[in-house]
């Protein structure tokens, strides 16, 4: 753009070329990670913006590819350790968990720290819990490995898009830095089902180990971060224990449904309990002076939507390849590499996807690409429910690309839609409420999925999942349709408050 009006602009007079300073300026705002036409025309400010953008998007990534490389590597991990599909939830799930349970607390420590400490702190903790989960020596100890990689994953998650957020403040900006930060995830999806397939078939232990030259990488490039902007937030300490109390119980009721039945004591007492933590964390978070979250949030529908649909896609993805991952190689008699083979077509879809979003959402609105990715992803999830028992495994896989695709265009769109309405100061805590639905959906679905495949094998289990996931995601889809529903999404009039502090 700026070589076609070159010519123009070296006529023009010395107040116009001070404006066509400014022009270049917004251009860098609004091209994260592009290039000046000249180093020397490159500011201080963008430099550290695409520090800042490189060191989330590489955050998110080996947070994403530590979810799948597990999920491949499961068959394998329950013969190192001869335990049952119980056992390889929990193994799921002890990550899933913590990281559901303190992103609400992360976000708060997010703005009160400083996005770059906090961030920092979480690399830390899950980088050297990810090799005590390559050295652990008992599914026990794996599992509590796989707790702190949860927390430190937490840790990490808000502060990544709050790092985006501080060094992208315009809305457009921000929503392509938010769609390369996508990418990220998106790139770990593709590779992780190939990657831990083929470090599985050498040692399943390696697909934790692999996080430590990652993890050094990360912290090199958060050294040239700017530190971020504190805001002085409470922690709600009632809150958080309420919120872990929940999501615990709920997870192992679940898990224990799958062996015991929805009937048996224990699971009742676990879901009980479940239910009497969820109604004091609501109570708690409306009488609270400092809320984990301030649930006047969920006033607006760009806010509470792009919340609902986190939690419907992650349930949706992560349950879906949970269970294939399992169903592949114990059903099907594929190797862990030929499973990650097989994975590779349906998450290579979702690497361009987030790209595509972003350029569709500022040409129609936010609103399109999350119609229709969830559209492709509830299309996909039926036609599994409906045909994949009795199809190969080609024609399976060709069944699972629409999810991912769908993936691709729903969740960095919804994404940007929650950021780009609140205030800057809440962006830490937005980011950690969104990134919870998508974990606690996660969890859930694992928890409940592989309790239906216990209960009913895996042909009628993996069905109702399928069929679930599918449900789940119309609901979210017809919600996202009103046009007055994800207003903020606008590309060119909206008034966003994360651009406008005083709102």
């Amino acid at each position: 753009m700026l070589e076609k009006l070159l010519p123009t602009r070296l006529a023009r007079t010395s107040r116009i070329e001070s404006n066509e300073t400014q022009d270049k300026r917004t251009d860098t705002e609004l091209s994260p990670l592009s290039c000046s036409i000249s180093g020397a025309e490159s500011t201080p400010k963008a430099v550290a913006s695409h520090w800042s953008l490189l060191t989330a998007l590489l955050g998110f990534f080996i947070i994403t590819l530590d979810a799948l490389v597990v999920s491949v590597a499961l068959p394998a991990i329950q013969t190192t350790f001869d335990g049952g599909i119980g056992g390889l939830q929990w193994v799921i799930d002890a990550y899933s968990l913590p990281f559901a349970a303190l992103l609400l607390f992360a976000g708060t420590v997010s703005d009160r720290l400083g996005a770059r400490t906090t961030f920092a702190i979480g690399l830390v903790v899950f980088t050297i819990s990810s090799g005590a989960c390559g050295l652990a020596p008992t599914l026990s100890l794996l599992v509590v490995a796989r707790l702190l990689q949860g927390a430190g994953a937490a840790l990490m998650t808000p502060a990544s898009l709050a790092l985006i957020s501080e060094a992208y403040p315009d809305p457009i900006a921000r929503s392509r830095a938010i769609g390369i930060w996508a990418v990220g995830g998106a790139v770990a999806s593709a590779s992780g089902p190939l990657v831990g397939g083929a470090l599985t078939t050498l040692s399943w232990r390696l697909i934790f180990l692999i996080n430590l030259p990652i993890g050094a990488l990360a912290l090199w490039l958060l050294s040239r971060v700017p530190i971020s902007r504190t805001t002085a937030h409470a922690f709600d300490w009632a809150g958080q224990v309420a919120s872990i109390t929940c999501l615990t119980a709920i997870t192992a009721g679940l898990i224990q449904a799958g062996d015991l039945g929805i009937t048996h004591s224990t699971v009742i007492f676990c879901l009980i309990i479940a239910a009497v933590a969820a109604v004091a964390f609501l109570f708690l978070q409306s009488r609270s002076k400092h809320p984990m979250v301030p649930l006047d949030m969920f006033r607006s529908p760009t806010i509470a939507i792009p919340v609902a649909i986190g939690f419907t896609f992650m349930a949706g993805f992560f349950g879906m390849v949970f269970l294939v991952s399992l169903y592949f190689q114990q059903q099907r008699g594929l190797t862990p590499l030929e499973t990650g083979f097989a994975f590779a077509p349906v998450t290579v879809f979702s690497i361009a996807m987030p790209i595509i979003a972003a350029r569709l959402a500022e040409r129609f609105g936010s609103r399109v690409p999350i119609i229709i990715g969830q559209a492709a992803m509830a299309t996909g999830f039926f036609l599994l429910s409906l045909l994949g028992q009795n199809a190969s495994v080609p024609v399976f896989v060709a069944m699972m690309i629409p999810v991912g695709l769908g993936a691709g265009l729903a969740m960095p769109s919804a994404t940007s839609v929650l950021l780009n309405s609140v205030r800057s100061t809440r962006s830490g805590i937005a980011s950690g409420v969104l990134n919870t639905s998508r974990q606690v959906g996660g969890a859930l679905a694992v928890a409940g999925f592989g309790a239906l495949v216990t209960a009913f094998g895996f042909e009628h289990g993996m069905k109702a999942s399928f069929i679930i996931s599918g449900a789940l995601l119309v609901i979210t889809m017809l919600a996202s349709m009103p046009e007055a529903a994800l207003r903020h999404s606008l590309p060119q009039g909206e008034s966003s408050p994360a651009s406008n502090p005083s709102t």
